[in-house]
């Protein structure tokens, strides 16, 4: 059920940002990113960082995020940080 309740903590958190459009302009990509995902990405401080991510998860181009461009980050940073958590 952990996993489970990560899942809904996931489509809370995107909801929480996106709110009834349910997609994420490039400023509320950047405070979701700096106040929930600040242990596994630095901050974002940077426009050219900000831009680049952006445009790299907007795979529709329409200049928003939706859910499953989201979910691409959380996939990109889970996998990233997997060999945090792997004995060696």
């Amino acid at each position: 059920l952990d996993l489970e309740s990560s899942m809904i903590t996931i489509i809370q958190t995107f909801h929480k940002y996106s709110g009834q459009k349910y997609k994420l302009k490039k400023a509320e990509l950047k405070q979701l990113i700096n106040n929930e995902m600040n242990h596994f990405i630095m901050k974002i401080k940077e426009n050219d960082t900000l831009d680049e991510l952006f445009a790299d998860l907007d795979q529709n181009k329409d200049l928003e995020i939706d859910f499953k461009e989201f979910i691409a980050l959380i996939a990109m940073v889970t996998s990233a940080c997997h060999e945090l958590f792997t004995l060696k």
